[in-house]
């Protein structure tokens, strides 16, 4: 009896030592070192710079342009049909993509829909960088044939023709004239102003605080062993491989993250598409472009352009493409340049195993993470999914 007494004692210590073990474990779950802190909070949405100036568009803080752009945005009188407006592909429910894997307006574009959402941010624009303000960029779509299909005649004509266009736009840019009586400089001045409003527009349209935010800002209150209920147990996990084991961190850091910068990354292109040959070309487009920070166009009286200046050339450029933010993941499948991804598991296999890139080199080496840890990096990434806000109000 004494012995099954003693027995019985160690087996209740040893149970209570596991017990313990245990909640040493779970107390640990939300501990963090100071690099990873550092780390953590430089993801942290709070993070994020104030808007950063846009000197070569005179209007880009006026809210009158704001609201001016907005109304342009949202109209399909600004295409060849009738029936296409940047809302089109930008959906606002759909954190401004538009669900498909190739844009659909007019005809079929090249490539997926990305979302502007933070866009005001990167220096450039594109999956390949082809524009270098958010300006020029939303002039290319009206006159691509695949998307509004019409031409700058005709916008200026749509502007004048309508007496609220015409007297905002005259509030803001001064006196307009009939389409058929400007000069060609005249047009593309007045060209070059529409897209100044709708950019006017876009930098309004932002990410706002997501539950890894959150989970952030209550680590930021406490000391670095406080345990929060924010997120579960995948998604810290998760977490930590995002900013460890996967280096997911190397391209995707920053409040918005992305690095803004361009990467091969092996990606396969749909049967009987050219492969796309990215960024190299991209950057031919943007210092050609007639409407860049260099152009009389820019309300920079200085043209002070170091991104065109000092802008990274070579062969390494083929088949690089944009990093895309990774906020918001949730409603913006399907995913990648041209929609070649269904999923966001698809896409972590696919850079689980880094395919040889089809076109240049690719950048990414294979992940190397297991089944459980796919899992977890997925769950943390579903962490970043929140509602947008534009002209300061969220959706």
């Amino acid at each position: 009896m004494k012995y099954d007494f003693f027995k019985i004692a160690l087996i209740f210590s040893i149970s209570s030592l596991l017990i313990s073990a245990c909640d040493i474990n779970s107390s640990k779950t939300d501990e963090w070192n100071e690099n990873e802190i550092v780390i953590l909070k430089s993801l942290w949405l709070k993070s994020l710079p104030n808007l950063p100036d846009d000197p070569s568009n005179s209007v880009a803080n006026s809210k009158l342009a704001a609201e001016f752009g907005k109304k342009l945005f949202f109209d399909t009188r600004l295409s060849a049909n009738g029936k296409v407006s940047c809302a089109t592909c930008h959906q606002a429910e759909r954190q401004f993509t538009d669900g498909l894997k190739k844009a659909i307006a007019i005809g079929m574009s090249d490539r997926n829909t990305p979302s502007i959402v933070g866009s005001q941010y990167s220096p450039w624009q594109y999956w390949d960088g082809r524009r270098d303000s958010q300006w020029s960029q939303s002039l290319a779509p009206l006159e691509n044939a695949h998307e509004h299909g019409t031409n700058r005649f005709q916008v200026i004509k749509v502007i004048f023709e309508d007496l609220e266009y015409r007297k905002i736009y005259q509030e803001l840019f001064g006196p307009l004239k009939r389409a058929e009586q400007l000069s060609d400089s005249e047009l593309n001045a007045s060209f070059a102003n529409i897209g100044k409003s709708i950019a006017a527009f876009e930098r309004t349209i932002m990410p706002t605080t997501s539950r890894f935010d959150e989970y952030v800002a209550n680590l930021n209150k406490k000391n670095e062993n406080f345990e929060s209920e924010i997120l579960n147990k995948d998604e810290k996990a998760g977490l930590r491989l995002f900013i460890g084991k996967a280096e997911c961190t190397q391209c995707h850091n920053g409040p918005l993250l992305t690095n803004n910068e361009f990467h091969n990354t092996g990606l396969l292109n749909f049967p009987g598409d050219v492969p796309d040959r990215g960024r190299v070309n991209g950057v031919r487009e943007v210092l050609e472009s007639e409407f860049n920070c260099r152009s009389i166009f820019s309300d920079n009286p200085i043209k002070n352009c170091p991104e065109l200046d000092f802008v990274r050339t070579g062969s390494v450029l083929i088949g690089a493409i944009k990093t895309p933010s990774l906020r918001n993941l949730e409603k913006t499948a399907p995913y990648m340049h041209k929609g070649q991804l269904l999923t966001i598991a698809d896409v972590l296999d696919h850079y689980n195993s880094a395919p040889d890139a089809m076109i240049g080199h690719n950048e990414a080496k294979p992940l190397g993470l297991n089944t459980i840890e796919l899992r977890q990096l997925e769950a943390f990434l579903g962490t970043l999914d929140a509602p947008v806000s534009f002209l300061g109000k969220d959706l």
